[in-house]
């Protein structure tokens, strides 16, 4: 028996539900079943004290150690052989259509705090001249390689400097614009727990939803992150790392 998450709702249901208990039901609010079953936390059942309810720790230092080794471990694992591909296409940026082959932007961070994001440049470089706006799949103010490396997702090759320096994790929720944060803390509730992470150049949202171009996309990308927030482990990113490299080479395909 799945019961709403919030105790306005929860009260009018609860004696109907504990009625149930003699037959060998389980009772469980929406919040946890969609946590343990479908592995996303659906953020209108989320309440205040959600985070808390599992218990959150952020001192666990092995734990954080390890994410972090893991972290250049990786990065050095797919920068050393990858630096070749990485002239090369940024060669190939510069001469598509004579602009910068980098595009540097910035992003919020852990706790808030601002970094700026390296790409290879996919879209022309006149593409925000009147504002900044979300990048959408297929977007027209693409180059005409700008397409073909957001595809193959190589545009985010050079995020291997964020994660070196401590910036970015290999695995993590992906780092928003400031220009959008305030709109998405404000018509999304908790948002800003995503923050509480180091973003990521993966992650669990992003295995599982494509890309966002709207508040509710990144209402549905925070969902998942919200599961993520309380179920990372070393582990578990491995896992996330080799999926998100099988999509990318069926994407290639």
């Amino acid at each position: 028996v799945v019961l709403p998450s919030r105790a306005a709702d929860l009260l009018e249901a609860l004696a109907a539900a504990l009625a149930c208990l003699p037959l060998g039901c389980r009772v469980r609010p929406a919040a946890d079943f969609c946590e343990d079953v479908f592995r996303f936390v659906p953020v209108e059942h989320v309440a205040a004290d959600w985070l808390l309810s599992r218990g959150f720790d952020t001192s666990d230092h092995l734990s954080e150690g390890t994410k972090r080794l893991t972290d250049l471990a990786l990065a050095l694992v797919f920068l050393v052989p990858g630096l070749p591909l990485l002239a090369l296409l940024a060669l190939l940026v510069r001469l598509d259509d004579g602009g910068p082959a980098l595009y540097r932007q910035w992003r919020v961070g852990r706790y808030g705090r601002l970094f700026r994001i390296v790409k290879l440049r996919t879209m022309h470089v006149t593409a925000e001249a009147e504002g900044a706006r979300w990048a959408a799949e297929g977007d027209a103010r693409q180059t005409r390689l700008g397409g073909l490396l957001r595809r193959a997702r190589l545009d985010e090759l050079p995020q291997l400097f964020n994660i070196l320096r401590g910036e970015m994790s290999f695995v993590g929720p992906r780092p928003e614009r400031p220009e959008f944060i305030e709109e998405l803390e404000r018509a999304i509730p908790y948002y800003g727990w995503r923050h509480l992470l180091r973003p990521g150049l993966t992650g669990w949202a992003q295995i599982h939803y494509p890309y966002g171009a709207s508040v509710e996309d990144a209402r549905r990308k925070l969902e998942y992150d919200l599961y993520y927030l309380r179920h990372y482990s070393p582990l578990g990113d491995l896992g996330i790392v080799l999926r998100t490299l099988t999509l990318l080479w069926r994407g290639a395909r």
